[in-house]
């Protein structure tokens, strides 16, 4: 049998998605879980590994198992064995061809910045918190430049190791709730700390430090050197993960409500 689960977990323990040599990835611990349900070794394939501190509501895993349970057995069974942080939100088993990551059509992230001169005590740990004013409009006056396909190596972390820069860049919103800023990005993939960077490099547009020309100039460079900062990990969170209709997730997902909460 194929699995497919929808995973969300606070990051802020983690060493980012991936098992870990030294730290803890959120991986083990879900495949720890599976194990103990299946009563077998269980790995892991997921649609996008998130960095640490990175935060998700619609991760989404597969494996395989010579192990029969009934959906909401594994769904029950892999909750009472997780800790608090990592939950599993729904489970189906699905067609032999599914993989979370090559048949996934596009993933959503978002994140968040608290705009505003005091600290969250909530919000810590799932927003940046940036005291000086930012321009929402001027950035999406730049946001708009990286929509469609594109080579992205401006936005791409060193050690990134995809096979291509070349994205396709779907959506780049930002959209102002009060003291919130709310930057949603979907893309058929992203390279390593892709949206952390052009997070980053957004608010230097937003605060007036640059033109909102500057961030196609950027683009076109093809130079991390040439970005702005990266945005912190925790402001940022996994959304959701579109596959075709035939698998049939999109009932179970509701991740897909919620993208833009």
């Amino acid at each position: 049998m194929r699995i497919a689960l929808g995973i969300e977990y606070d990051g802020t323990a983690y060493n980012g998605w991936q098992r870990q040599r030294n730290g803890t990835g959120v991986q083990e611990k879900v495949e720890a879980a599976l194990s103990g349900v299946a009563n077998e070794g269980i790995e892991i394939v997921c649609a996008g590994r998130t960095d640490t501190g990175v935060h998700a509501i619609g991760q989404v895993v597969h494996f395989d198992t010579a192990a029969r349970r009934p959906d909401h057995g594994w769904l029950l069974g892999i909750n009472s064995l997780l800790p608090i942080d990592v939950n599993a939100v729904w489970a189906q088993e699905v067609s032999s061809d599914f993989h979370a990551r090559f048949s996934a059509i596009s993933r959503r992230y978002q994140y968040k910045i608290l705009n505003r001169s005091t600290r969250s005590s909530l919000y810590r740990d799932r927003a940046w918190w940036v005291r000086r004013w930012l321009d929402e409009a001027e950035m999406q006056v730049a946001a708009n430049a990286l929509l469609g396909e594109h080579d992205f190596s401006a936005f791409r972390a060193a050690g990134c190791h995809a096979s291509t820069p070349n994205r396709n860049m779907q959506l780049l919103n930002i959209v102002r709730d009060d003291e919130w800023l709310h930057v949603t990005i979907v893309a058929n993939a992203f390279l390593q700390h892709m949206v952390r960077n052009i997070v980053g490099s957004l608010a230097s547009i937003g605060f007036g430090e640059r033109p909102a020309t500057w961030l196609k100039d950027l683009l076109d460079s093809r130079d991390r050197r040439n970005g702005g900062i990266a945005a912190p990990a925790h402001g940022l969170t996994l959304i959701h993960v579109e596959y075709p209709e035939k698998f049939g997730l999109a009932a179970l997902d509701k991740s897909a409500v919620r993208a833009d909460s």
